[in-house]
């Protein structure tokens, strides 16, 4: 290195870092401060984290009446829930693309697009290989509404839950969120509606993850499952003990009212697992709490 690379290389190539390439230099920019969005862009968009912002931290009450987006196995990974490969072009996120003037040859792939929420939140719980047991038999990113009974798309679904008022909750097996850290995992899952995730134990990151956009992980107790409790996924869940102060690694208590008027209630373990965590959920979320932190507000 001594002999091949000397301080007067670096000096020629920065001298004109500013002014010597050409082809940059013709690239248009946009000045100001603040980043102009463009409406027409199918990569980037203007992420909705700070939609209903204040300065204020909302109140965390009871999840009442929450309904099951999906209820699933052992080991699903961040891909079953945030695909990173190909759109299929019989998708939500495909037919968005499609209507926005996008060709197949161009959709590239998920996680090229991560840049923008409205393919990523379309791609949540879609890839191909996930396995709903709300409907038993297929594959892909399918389930039923509750009521309804009706078959659609874990996306349509949530838009329609979203209409009615309905929180939602996803319900797992063991090892939920294994594989890489993936954050759109945990963000889709957010931005679809989902309030909680109920699992009999998490991937140590993805669990961090879900604390972090204000999704609350909750685990069954040791030697307890939705299959041992009895739940089909077609109840109604409320999720109580949220009122007042919130205590790391708190127990809470869930009841299950089937449509017949039957009901359960079993004890769950709220895995906010330090203070700081316990914050981020008060808050929303990480953003919100940095954001609220930055601007002085006590919440």
């Amino acid at each position: 290195m001594e002999r091949a690379i000397s301080p007067e290389m670096f000096r020629q190539v920065y001298a004109n870092i500013w002014d010597g390439n050409a082809t940059w230099n013709s690239v248009p920019a946009a000045g100001g401060e603040l980043f102009r969005w463009q409406p027409e862009s199918t990569y980037i968009q203007e992420p909705p984290f700070f939609d209903s912002f204040s300065l204020e931290s909302p109140p965390i009450g009871v999840i009442r009446g929450a309904r099951v987006l999906a209820l699933l196995g052992d080991s699903v990974t961040t891909d079953h829930v945030s695909p990173a490969g190909d759109i299929p072009l019989d998708s939500p996120a495909g037919r968005y693309l499609t209507e926005h003037g996008v060709k197949k040859e161009d959709f590239n792939s998920y996680g090229s697009r991560r840049g923008n929420d409205r393919v990523m939140v379309r791609g949540t719980f879609a890839n191909i290989r996930l396995k709903n047991l709300l409907v038993p038999g297929t594959e892909g990113g399918l389930t039923i509404h509750i009521p309804s009974g009706e078959r659609m798309t874990i996306y349509d679904a949530a838009v329609r839950y979203r209409g009615e008022g309905t929180p939602l909750i996803v319900i797992a097996g063991k090892e939920y969120g294994t594989g890489s850290s993936r954050d759109w995992a945990a963000k889709g899952t957010a931005l679809l509606g989902v309030r909680a995730v109920l699992a009999q134990s998490y991937e140590r990151i993805h669990r961090s993850n879900l604390v972090g956009v204000g999704v609350l992980p909750l685990e069954f107790k040791p030697g307890e499952s939705a299959n041992s409790l009895g739940l089909s996924g077609h109840e109604a869940f409320d999720i109580e003990g949220l009122q007042g102060e919130i205590r790391s690694r708190q127990e809470l208590t869930v009841t299950a009212r089937a449509a017949g008027g039957e009901t359960k209630s079993f004890r769950v373990l709220a895995r906010l697992d330090s203070p700081v965590e316990v914050k981020y959920y008060r808050s929303g979320g990480i953003l919100q709490a940095v954001v609220r932190s930055l601007l002085g507000s006590p919440h």
